[in-house]
């Protein structure tokens, strides 16, 4: 009975521990059908990961199961997996998506720059350049020249790709192209390379901001490695110390010291995301 308990605990810990990593990497899913149930849910959850991930949380969660049936320790259960995914993943840095963007923005409007020193117009650059983008940009491109090939209008076009984008810099860099687009000729490739600067200043700035808030978060490792490097130390030096937490109350103070630390984590994590600044552009319907 108590390995089925161990087993069913460590599966549960698993689930949370997914749903902890999607809301982190802010992965937001349209919620399905009411008659879906949480396992189908879960099961997709789980699929879409990685299979090297896969791999990491089944690992983790078999330890934990292993660890918690040798010592009797059932706190185990939760914390052993914890320390294996969840911190990991708090102390990894955050995906900058708006320096990914903004980056792939800047390399397509120096495409399109050149594309029209030969004489081609903005509509012309944009089919003769799609394939040549970064891969973030690859599929919101392709659907920009879809909706050109339905006789979209050029700018009605761009702006739907700004709200596929949804940033502020994009926002920027899509009204300087539908200002080309309406200018044409040499007034088109002086407002381009004007936006290629300015996206070149601003790449600048969100660098050095996100090397900056990286700094904190390198001592905040480096400080967790050598508290988890301590506790193992102990454990195998003088496991006695640890007598107290293995009573129900101490296991209990040992998991709420846990959740303290590790919601520490997860607020710096959060402080280290910028927010995003509101757009401005916005396709009449």
């Amino acid at each position: 009975m108590g390995v089925i308990l161990a087993a069913f605990a460590g599966s549960a810990a698993v689930l949370g521990l997914l749903l902890i990593a999607a809301g982190l990497r802010r992965t937001e899913r349209q919620s399905t059908a009411s008659s879906t149930g949480l396992w189908t849910r879960g099961h997709r959850l789980w699929t879409a990961l990685p299979r090297r991930r896969r791999w990491w949380f089944g690992g983790a969660a078999a330890l934990g199961v292993a660890v918690a049936i040798l010592t009797g320790w059932i706190l185990a259960l939760v914390l052993v997996p914890g320390v294996i995914v969840g911190i990991p993943l708090l102390l990894s840095a955050p995906p900058n998506r708006e320096v990914d963007v903004l980056a792939a923005l800047d390399r397509w409007v120096r495409l399109i720059a050149t594309s029209l020193s030969s004489g081609k117009s903005i509509r012309d650059a944009i089919f003769a350049t799609r394939h040549q983008v970064s891969p973030v940009l690859r599929e919101p491109v392709a659907r920009l020249c879809t909706r050109m090939d339905q006789r979209w209008h050029t700018r009605d076009a761009l702006f739907a790709l700004a709200d596929e984008l949804d940033s502020a810099d994009a926002d920027a860099v899509v009204a300087a192209l539908a200002i080309a687009g309406a200018k044409g000729g040499a007034g088109a490739r002086a407002t381009l390379g004007a936006v290629s600067d300015s996206i070149q200043a601003r790449l600048a700035a969100l660098r050095e901001v996100a090397a900056e808030r990286a700094k904190p978060r390198v001592v905040v490792r480096q400080v967790t490695f050598i508290t988890l490097g301590v506790l193992l130390g102990a454990v195998a030096l003088n496991p006695q110390f640890f007598t107290p937490y293995t009573s129900p109350l101490g296991q209990v103070i040992a998991l709420v010291l846990a959740a303290v630390y590790v919601g520490c984590l997860a607020m710096l994590r959060r402080m280290t995301i910028p927010p995003s600044a509101p757009r401005f552009l916005r396709r009449t319907t």
